[in-house]
């Protein structure tokens, strides 16, 4: 049962070990965000926006949290910060650990610098195949189809 909102995260890298980092990650989330209720199995993926040899590793985690959405991304960037990202404002790039904020309840945020849903989710395969691991049938605020049709559309290219 939930005790706070269902926050929906995206864990991401690959630079030094990708399966470390994202477990550090998640527990640092489960120690400063909310509790981890359920979370996706891992996927490789390629890049997206940029090119490298080096395949990102992916996860989806639903987290209960009490935190407003401000608030957690603001504790994500900070994890990201602790455990060596560095942002570069060039864009998309190798890293060691990149959180996104997917989705936060039923809210829809646009601020500066947060926009829940993820604006580009609905177009990202790599967000939204370990997101239909853990959340299938959920339909994004203001979108109509759920995450499995969403994921379906992508894949035949039709986003």
């Amino acid at each position: 049962m939930l005790q706070g909102t269902a926050a929906y995260l995206l864990l991401g890298g690959n630079e030094g070990d990708p399966e470390a980092m994202l477990g550090e990650a998640e527990k640092r989330i489960g120690q400063r965000c909310g509790r981890v209720l359920a979370r996706s199995r891992d996927h490789w993926t390629e890049p997206w926006g940029f090119r490298d040899e080096r395949l990102f590793l992916n996860r989806a985690i639903l987290v209960d949290t009490t935190l407003a959405p401000e608030d957690l991304l603001s504790e994500c960037l900070e994890i990201e910060k602790e455990l060596g990202r560095v942002r570069t404002g060039k864009g998309p790039g190798p890293r060691p650990i990149d959180i996104d904020l997917l989705l936060y309840g039923s809210l829809r945020v646009e601020c500066p610098f947060l926009t829940v849903p993820h604006p580009r989710m609905h177009e990202r395969a790599f967000a939204l195949a370990p997101l239909a691991d853990i959340a299938p049938d959920l339909c994004p605020p203001g979108n109509g189809r759920s995450i499995l049709e969403l994921l379906d559309a992508v894949k035949a290219g039709s986003a």
